[in-house]
């Protein structure tokens, strides 16, 4: 009785488990409307909002500014020397690993390099803002 029992579930499960695969609604590979959400392969027409501010970020900010740091520049970069200008650039090394160091250093090479600025501080502005409420009387 039992053998039947556990031959009548393995056969119920593999029934199952055979149709859904076999099923164009729940095979992930032939789900049109899935593979049209998250298609692995499908590039991203439109960026989102904070996507682009962070994009522009690294490339017109970050970027520049590490890359004239001259210990970034001995440790995670190539030199360049256009042969026609003899303009020497430094470009990111595409053969190591991207590690968490990496990322500190130049947070750390970019900050250094902005702290100078107090104009543009945020700290300096709000604390320039009036207060409201105060409780001081005049």
């Amino acid at each position: 009785m039992k053998q039947l029992l556990d031959k009548t579930l393995i056969t119920l499960s593999l029934f199952l488990l055979v149709g859904c695969t076999t099923s164009t609604k729940v095979n992930p590979s032939q789900n049109d409307a899935l593979n049209e959400i998250s298609n692995s392969t499908a590039k991203k027409e439109n960026s989102y909002f904070l996507q682009q501010q962070f994009d522009g970020f690294i490339n017109d900010e970050l970027a520049p500014t590490v890359a004239k740091d001259k210990e970034i520049q001995d440790k995670y970069m190539d030199k360049h020397i256009d042969e026609k200008t003899g303009e020497v650039t430094y470009v990111d090394r595409e053969d190591d690993n991207f590690t968490l160091q990496e990322i500190a250093d130049k947070l750390g090479s970019y900050k250094k390099a902005t702290e100078k600025d107090d104009s543009n501080s945020h700290v300096k502005k709000v604390e320039s803002l009036p207060v409201l409420g105060s409780s001081r009387k005049r």
